[in-house]
């Protein structure tokens, strides 16, 4: 049972957007054939609906391992994860960025949790996971490393 689970499904805004195809597609095919304009961009439409529907991400941490995306590391290999806002987001994502970063990030989530990388045999220094609700990531993944009450730590 996942401690923490969610999917970064786009803001109903890109949606919204995508809908221009329609009449982009209408207006190129309109001297064709007027129907073969309706007909591509209703499918173009609900081609990108169902990518950007079926890409988006999951972020989940359950197991003593935190899964984002396809990749997926065990906790024990982590350090304190640390929730940016917006703002620090921005800079995360600018120039504070190492290259060597592993990145489950979407533009239209406007926060993000830092988890470093511990593991002195990963070249990775650290993730960035986007999160609506960062502060709630990085307490999970916090919490999920903690021993249970009365358990022993050697």
């Amino acid at each position: 049972m996942p401690v923490y689970r969610e999917r970064l499904w786009p803001t109903p805004w890109i949606y919204i957007a995508t809908l221009l195809l329609v009449p982009a597609s209408i207006l190129v095919l309109a001297p064709v054939s007027m129907p073969a304009g309706i007909v591509t961009g209703i499918v173009l439409y609900g081609a990108c609906v169902g990518t950007l529907s079926l890409t988006s991400p999951v972020v989940e941490v359950s197991d003593d391992v935190l899964r984002a995306g396809r990749a997926e590391i065990a906790l024990s290999q982590t350090g304190e994860a640390v929730a940016a806002d917006e703002a620090q987001t921005r800079v995360e994502m600018g120039t504070g960025l190492d290259a060597r970063a592993y990145l489950v990030t979407r533009g239209w989530v406007k926060t993000l949790v830092r988890v470093p990388i511990e593991d002195v045999a990963d070249p990775v220094p650290y993730w960035l996971v986007s999160s609506r609700r960062a502060n709630e990531l990085a307490a999970a993944i916090n919490g999920s490393r903690r021993p249970e009450h009365g358990e022993r730590v050697d």
